[in-house]
């Protein structure tokens, strides 16, 4: 396996300041035991779940409050935060408080950009979600 080397900064700076759709990502791993991501998140992400993957998240940038498996469970996140949640778990990302919010993201395995379920299905679609940075 080569040996690869990231700089997430510079990749979270290359983010342009709007997009279409809520998040925009780029892959740096893409494997099928597992998937490297930086996105940045855009405006709130409603109540959706993973079916095929578990997701870490670390906080690279900005501030907002993000809850898991239930509403109640809402708490703020920070930079240098670490969010862990299984597939099929419930997550949401209601209020963006500073921007850019910019994760990265390890996906195990994989994760396929369409697999991303919203709990209202006319809150969203994985083509509104989410799209790879060009």
């Amino acid at each position: 396996m080569e040996n690869l080397r990231f700089d997430l900064t510079q990749i979270a700076a290359s983010f342009p300041d709007q997009a279409d759709t809520m998040l925009l990502d780029t892959y740096l791993t893409d494997s099928p035991s597992a998937s490297a991501r930086v996105f940045r998140v855009y405006r709130g992400a409603p109540a959706h779940y993973h079916q095929n993957c578990d997701e870490h998240l670390y906080v690279l940038s900005g501030r907002g409050t993000f809850w898991m498996g239930d509403p109640a469970n809402e708490a703020p996140f920070a930079p240098g935060h670490l969010l862990v949640f299984q597939r099929n778990t419930i997550h949401a990302m209601p209020q963006i408080l500073e921007q850019p919010v910019v994760f990265l993201a390890l996906d195990t395995p994989r994760r396929d950009p369409k697999d991303v379920i919203f709990v209202n299905p006319d809150e969203g679609s994985p083509e509104t979600f989410i799209r790879k940075k060009t």
